[in-house]
């Protein structure tokens, strides 16, 4: 949902300004517009691919990812002790990431996996 917050709500010229004051640190401007739809786009179909249970594995890094550029955004602006933002997402995250895929009986990528079985020759 913050992934679809961003383009719905705030649309790409609000979350310009947002990230307007991540372009008067250090950072070059192509290095913060990128990070701005790296984070944006990632959260969205990351999200999405979380719900519905498609690469599993691959939306949670990217995600990962996410936390990690957001975590060290918000150190450059405000003073790192402050993870608010961060720290219950990045619980949530890692303890998703470390429970065994088999738990998880909604994911499509099972029925992906049942057809493939046979064509895969370990």
């Amino acid at each position: 949902m913050q992934g679809w917050g961003k383009i719905m709500k705030f649309g790409f010229e609000d979350l310009g300004k947002m990230f307007a004051t991540y372009k008067e640190t250090f950072l070059p401007s192509f290095l913060v517009d990128f990070t701005m739809y790296f984070t944006t786009y990632g959260e969205l179909i990351g999200g999405f691919l979380l719900v519905i249970g498609l690469f599993r594995n691959a939306a949670y890094y990217v995600l990962a990812a996410i936390l990690l550029l957001v975590s060290f955004g918000h150190g450059l602006t405000n003073p790192i002790w402050d993870l608010q933002h961060v720290i219950f997402r990045a619980i949530l995250l890692g303890t998703c990431l470390v429970l065994p895929a088999t738990w998880d009986q909604w994911q499509v990528d099972r029925f992906f996996r049942k057809k493939l079985r046979p064509f895969i020759c370990i």
